[in-house]
């Protein structure tokens, strides 16, 4: 499986906004997931919260995303859409806000499922992205892809902010 070049970063082919800060309690850039995030383990949404987002943010869009997933389109793990603006956390395992939509992931579910690679493949990387809105709500439903929602976002995201914990299971 090691063979297989690794996936370039899918926000390197998306108009280029503005940064800012996602921190977490449970997740950080380049290490490695508790098993509290993983499928077979607790599979629980780790702890986020962000600030220094433009201005003119009148929502956010929260998503999580595998670039390394051996499918030739990634593996969405999490999409939430429409998060008020009053929104800048959400705790571990976390209970959405009024408001908020949750799409149908790629294992089916309108909730966070964990990271689950293949066993042997090399570390993947998992990107915790907050897209600043700069609409109150974007056109989408829980019966929208996720390349739905990212087709929305890339007319409609302010600024981002991104944490990207890794993951591998080893064979």
């Amino acid at each position: 499986m090691l063979d297989r070049p690794r996936a370039p970063w899918p926000y390197d082919f998306l108009p280029k906004v503005g940064e800012f800060p996602v921190v977490s309690n449970d997740v950080r850039d380049g290490e490695l997931l508790s098993d509290n995030h993983t499928f077979a383990g607790d599979n629980l949404s780790p702890q986020l919260s962000w600030s220094g987002f433009p201005a003119e943010t009148r929502s956010f869009t929260l998503t999580c995303f595998d670039p390394d997933a051996p499918t030739g389109s990634g593996f969405w793990h999490w999409a939430v859409a429409n998060l008020p603006v009053s929104t800048t956390s959400l705790e571990r395992g976390a209970a959405l806000p009024d408001g908020a939509v949750a799409l149908r992931n790629d294992m089916g579910n309108h909730k966070y499922d964990g990271a689950a690679p293949p066993a042997g493949d090399y570390p993947h990387r998992y990107a915790f992205a907050v897209h600043a809105v700069d609409v109150d709500a974007l056109d989408v439903d829980e019966s929208a892809s996720c390349a739905v929602l990212g087709f929305n976002l890339a007319f409609h995201t302010l600024a981002r902010g991104v944490v990207t914990p890794v993951y591998q299971i080893q064979a």
